[in-house]
């Protein structure tokens, strides 16, 4: 097996748009490359399909209508300019704030 360790580009807090679907969101936890199902995988359109080995990152997503939790590829993500807040319900239950154009991850223990 061919192991390639991919840097990822984006961190926990960043706000990220997707390249080519309508929607923005918050990183909130990543994997180092794809750890979904196949049937998730294959439900994507092959034109559309990206790479397995790459970071994923899981977002608090919203496009205007709607707040979702998306799983997007690295591939598939660019840092979000825009000014516009977001307003997912749950970026309390991850982000205490919001400081230079990233949120500020709760500081969590673990016992």
């Amino acid at each position: 097996m061919n192991m390639i360790a991919i840097e990822a580009k984006f961190s926990i807090g960043d706000v990220v748009k997707h390249k080519f679907l309508d929607f923005r969101g918050v990183i909130f936890d990543l994997d180092p490359e794809f750890n979904n199902t196949e049937e998730w995988y294959q439900s994507i359109p092959k034109s559309f399909r990206p790479k397995k080995e790459q970071p994923y990152y899981h977002l608090l997503a919203e496009n205007g209508q709607i707040f979702y939790t998306a799983y997007v590829s690295q591939q598939n993500l660019l840092i979000d300019e825009s000014t516009v807040s977001l307003k997912h319900p749950d970026i309390p239950t991850f982000f205490s704030g919001y400081s230079d154009g990233r949120f500020i991850p709760l500081n969590r223990r673990f016992n």
